[in-house]
C-alpha cells in the first residue's frame, strides 16, 4: 500500500511541476502576442503615410505611372513566394494550416513558384509537396528581430526581379512576388491568408491617385519622381512583409497559448484524479490501521483488559 502512495506521490509531484511549465509557456505566450500585435497597429500610420506618398507620385507622374511594376506578359518572368510558419513546436496546426493554404492556392497559378520558407517546419512540408525552395529563414523571436529578417527576404527577392519598370525581364528572376501567412481573427485563433506584393495592383495605384490629401497644404515630390517611387515602393514592400511577419508570429503564439489552456486544463484534470486517488489510498490505509488496533484490542483476554483498565482508573 504505501509503495502504490509513494507512486502517486511522484506522479503527482511531476504533475504540479509540468503545471508550472505549462504556466510558464501560457503567459510567455501572452505577452508576446500583445508585443507582436502593438508592433502591427503602431505599423498602420507608417503604412498610410506610404500610400499618400505612393499616389501622389503616381498621380504626378501621370497614367504611365500605374503601369510601374506590371509586368507585361511577354517579359513575365518567374513566379516568387514567402511562406511563414514556425521553428519551434506546441503550436498545433499552425504550419499545417498555412502550408496546405499555400500549396491550393499556387497550385492554381501558371507557372511553378520559387518558394522561400520562414521557419524549419513549414520548410520540411513544402519540400514533402515537391516544391521548389529557393532559402530557409529562421523565425524572430521577438519584434527587433522581424527587421533584419525583412532584410534578407528583400535582398534574396531584389536579386531576382526588378522592383521598377524595366525594358526587359530575364527568365527566372522573380516579377510576382506572394506572402502567404496567419493572420489573427476575432472568432478563431487564426486563418491563413495570401497577399500579392508584386506586381503593383492596378485597381490599388488607381485608388491611391483618387485618394484626397488630408490636409489643405499641397504635397510636392522633392527630388527625381523616379527614384522617389522607388524608394517608396521599397517601404511598400517593408511595411507589407514586416506586417505579415507579425501577425503570423502573433498567430502562432495565439495558437501556442490555446495549446497550453487545453494542456493546463488536462493537468487540473489529472491532478484531481490522482489527488482524489492518493486520499482514497490514505483514507483506506487509516482505517486498516485503526481496524488492526481494535482488533487487537478486542483479542485480549477480558479479565487482563479489566485488571489494565481498573489499574489505569486507580491514583
Amino acid at each position: 500500500m504505501s509503495d502504490t502512495q509513494a507512486n502517486l506521490c511522484r506522479k503527482i509531484n511531476s504533475a504540479g511541476d509540468l503545471q508550472s511549465v505549462v504556466r510558464t509557456m501560457k503567459a510567455m505566450a501572452a505577452s508576446s502576442i500583445s508585443q507582436y500585435e502593438q508592433s502591427v497597429c503602431a505599423l498602420g500610420d507608417y503604412y498610410r503615410t506610404v500610400e499618400l506618398g505612393l499616389g501622389i507620385c503616381f498621380r504626378g507622374a501621370g497614367p504611365e505611372a500605374l503601369m510601374t511594376g506590371k509586368i507585361r506578359q511577354k517579359d513575365a518572368g518567374a513566379t516568387g513566394a514567402v511562406v511563414f510558419g514556425s521553428d519551434q513546436g506546441l503550436v498545433g496546426q499552425f504550419n499545417d494550416v498555412v502550408v496546405d493554404y499555400a500549396i491550393k492556392t499556387l497550385a492554381d497559378l501558371a507557372d511553378k513558384p520559387q518558394v522561400w520558407a520562414v521557419g524549419e517546419r513549414v520548410h520540411a512540408r513544402l519540400a514533402d509537396a515537391g516544391l521548389p525552395l529557393m532559402g530557409l529563414f529562421t523565425v524572430p523571436n521577438s519584434v527587433k528581430a522581424i527587421t533584419p529578417l525583412i532584410g534578407q527576404i528583400l535582398i534574396e527577392s531584389e536579386t531576382r526581379s526588378r522592383l521598377a519598370a524595366t525594358p526587359r525581364t530575364d527568365h527566372g528572376q522573380v516579377t510576382e512576388l506572394h506572402l502567404f501567412y496567419n493572420r489573427p481573427t476575432s472568432g478563431a485563433v487564426y486563418a491563413p491568408v495570401s497577399q500579392r506584393l508584386l506586381p503593383l495592383d492596378h485597381n490599388w495605384q488607381r485608388k491611391l491617385v483618387e485618394r484626397t490629401w488630408p490636409t489643405g497644404n499641397l504635397p510636392e515630390v522633392m527630388g527625381g519622381s523616379t527614384a522617389t517611387l522607388r524608394a517608396l515602393i521599397h517601404e511598400y514592400l517593408f511595411v507589407s512583409i514586416f506586417r505579415a511577419c507579425a501577425e503570423s508570429l502573433a498567430s502562432e503564439n495565439a495558437s501556442r497559448l490555446a495549446a497550453m489552456q487545453r494542456a493546463e486544463k488536462n493537468i487540473d484534470e489529472l491532478l484531481d484524479g490522482l489527488n482524489g486517488e492518493f486520499h482514497r489510498l490514505r483514507q483506506s490505509s487509516i482505517d486498516e490501521e485503526l481496524f488492526d488496533v481494535i482488533s487487537g484490542f478486542e483479542a485480549l483476554p477480558t479479565g487482563k483488559a479489566h485488571r489494565n483498565t481498573g489499574r489505569t482508573g486507580c491514583t
